[in-house]
């Protein structure tokens, strides 16, 4: 009884059999045949390359969500150098409420204007770059991916002597409250007053004026190398001594997450504008370099993102069925074109053969349609 069971389970299974075999005295191999297998596999096995290369690509994941972290400090990285020596301007930040923030972070460095040559070549750069930029969004994409932990190089210092500086590189950091705020550099050391703060400029004289300026770093947030801020690499050649210097900056919270940093940073927008004062003309204010920021209240989360392996599985199998099973149809189709277009002539003579009748003719004899015409035979 176990193995009429055995016997019947087994005979079932072989009916459910979706492939069944053909045995190989059946199957005809044909040179066109293997002309298609042999452009299915090579197809097959670019595609098949070229879907690796995706799954080991990346790509970034944006995702936004309103900023709820309110009570922390917002840093602010500045590396910036202004054509006045370094006793004639100061810096200091001013947020919305007027409270003058601390400026300890801040170092005030003697040092020349003119870059030398390899630092020049190494602007001009940057500045393509952010060209690049500008037109390429999805650069960003690749300086996200780059993007190191660590501290940034430091930049050389010139061995000549003080006297022979006509420039002051401000550079450090400040933290800031998480509001809106006026990072600037004018004339005259800040000094702190009931509402505000003030700046003693009466003492430096108009004729030293000068706020060209280059600005080589200008960040918010958690300093990460490989990052390129919009206002990196900027260079304004004041022609006038009284001269305003404006940028307007939008921060974005960004929360960096690849499979290289997580980080806590910013990034921003900029607009700027710059006019000359002329109190005479009607152009009133105060010469120097404002950076008025802003900072939203939308937090972005930027994730590394990698396709998982079961994905790379199901795509390999698509391309493989995929391209097995229409090259498959494509050859019946072609086949059946040929057999169409090349068996015409014997198609019509198997026409001729089924319209053709068996007539017996009157001298007893019965004609046979062949191939050459018609044949006759006599009757017994």
């Amino acid at each position: 009884m176990r193995r009429l069971t055995k016997k019947k389970a087994l005979t079932l299974v072989k009916e459910l059999d979706a492939f069944p075999k053909v045995p190989e005295s059946y199957v005809e191999a044909t040179a066109s045949g293997g002309t298609v297998s042999l452009i299915a596999f090579t197809l097959m096995a670019v595609l098949a390359f070229l879907e690796f290369f995706v799954y080991t690509n990346t790509w970034m994941k944006y995702e936004y969500e309103v900023d709820k972290d309110y009570s922390s400090k917002l840093r602010i990285n500045v590396d910036i150098t202004v054509a006045m020596r370094c006793q004639y301007i100061g810096a200091d930040v001013l947020d919305l409420a007027e409270n003058m923030v601390a400026s300890d972070g801040l170092k005030y460095e003697p040092a020349h204007f003119e870059l030398p040559p390899e630092q020049r070549l190494w602007h001009m750069t940057l500045l393509h770059i952010q060209e690049r930029l500008r037109v390429e969004h999805a650069l960003q994409d690749v300086l996200f991916k780059g993007a190191l932990r660590g501290a940034p190089p430091a930049v050389p210092r010139s061995e000549d002597s003080p006297s022979s500086f006509t420039a002051c590189r401000i550079h450090g950091h400040l933290y800031v409250n998480k509001v809106a705020g006026n990072f600037h550099v004018t004339v005259g050391k800040s000094i702190p007053h009931p509402r505000g703060h003030a700046h003693l400029a009466a003492l430096v004289s108009h004729d030293s004026y000068n706020f060209s300026h280059r600005i080589d770093h200008l960040s918010f947030g958690e300093v990460i190398p490989g990052i390129i801020s919009p206002l990196d690499g900027t260079e304004k050649i004041s022609p006038e001594s009284n001269h305003m210097f404006q940028y307007f900056l939008t921060i974005v919270p960004t929360k960096l997450n690849t499979y290289k940093i997580s980080a806590d940073t910013h990034q921003y927008s900029v607009t700027e504008r710059e006019r000359v004062i002329n109190h005479a003309a009607g152009s009133h204010g105060v010469s120097g370099i404002f950076m008025k920021y802003d900072i939203s209240s939308l937090m972005v989360k930027v994730t590394e993102q990698h396709m998982p392996l079961w994905q790379f599985l199901v795509r390999l199998c698509g391309i493989v069925g995929g391209i097995f099973s229409t090259t498959g149809m494509l050859h019946g189709v072609i086949g059946f074109l040929v057999d169409v277009v090349c068996c015409r002539l014997q198609m019509g003579i198997y026409r001729n053969l089924k319209e053709a009748p068996l007539e017996e003719q009157s001298n007893g004899e019965t004609l046979i349609p062949t191939e050459n015409g018609v044949q006759s035979e006599e009757t017994l």
